[in-house]
């Protein structure tokens, strides 16, 4: 139920702005504030708990991904909007597919879960498709550079400090894809291929020419998508 009305409020959002282009600035802008807000709440609940560690700063790919979300919300900055949806969408998405929750069902960290991660996808929805542009070329070359600096970055946060961001060192306990990738190292290069191939699928309706209702070719520009 939870994943269907993420699903939904997606959709339905996406739908509305697209057809009321004049709300499309008002409902992102709530969205950021609603995502930073929420965020913000789970922070002041986890490190109040557990203390603030080596181990368990919002280094994850979500953690990621959520706030350059929000950073796309207020400016509708295009790298941010390309990075959000690619990464945010690919991992986003599979954490609610295989989510990987700190206490059970139901639970105040559980319900920021799904909530944190399905943020993400409606605020990917909104921004992508209730704008209706298409990405500029290069969109997936520079996602994924991104993804791979980052994931470098924090690889090398992991080898310093013992962690384990991004699952980088040790796959999730709970069950998820990685489990069908091989052991460590081997599941690194699959999760990169897996990466790379849900990126190419993500692009196939936002590359130029191909987003509902554009024109051929009609990229945006930077500040386009303020309207």
């Amino acid at each position: 139920m939870l994943l269907l009305a993420i699903a939904a409020a997606a959709v339905g959002l996406a739908w509305w702005c697209r057809h009321k282009p004049v709300r499309l600035r008002a409902v992102r802008l709530a969205l950021g504030i609603g995502l930073a807000a929420n965020e913000l709440v789970w922070w002041r609940f986890r490190y109040s708990h557990e203390g603030v560690h080596l181990t368990n700063l919002p280094f994850q790919l979500c953690d990621a991904t959520l706030w350059v979300s929000i950073v796309a919300c207020f400016t509708a900055t295009p790298v941010a909007i390309e990075f959000a949806y690619f990464a945010g969408l690919a991992g986003a998405g599979m954490a609610l597919l295989t989510p990987d929750l700190w206490s059970p069902w139901p639970s105040y960290p559980a319900y920021y879960f799904f909530v944190s991660h399905g943020g993400i996808v409606v605020a990917c929805a909104v921004l992508v498709f209730g704008a209706g542009r298409p990405f500029r070329p290069g969109a997936i070359r520079r996602a994924f550079g991104l993804l791979i600096g980052y994931a470098a970055a924090v690889g090398t946060f992991n080898a310093i400090f013992g962690a384990n961001y991004m699952y980088l060192c040790q796959r999730p306990k709970n069950p998820s894809l990685l489990d069908w990738l091989g052991p460590w190292p081997v599941y690194l290069g699959g999760a990169a291929v897996v990466g790379l191939a849900l990126f190419w699928l993500l692009w196939l309706p936002v590359r130029p020419g191909k987003s509902p209702g554009t024109a051929k070719g009609d990229v945006y520009p930077a500040r386009r998508m303020l309207k």
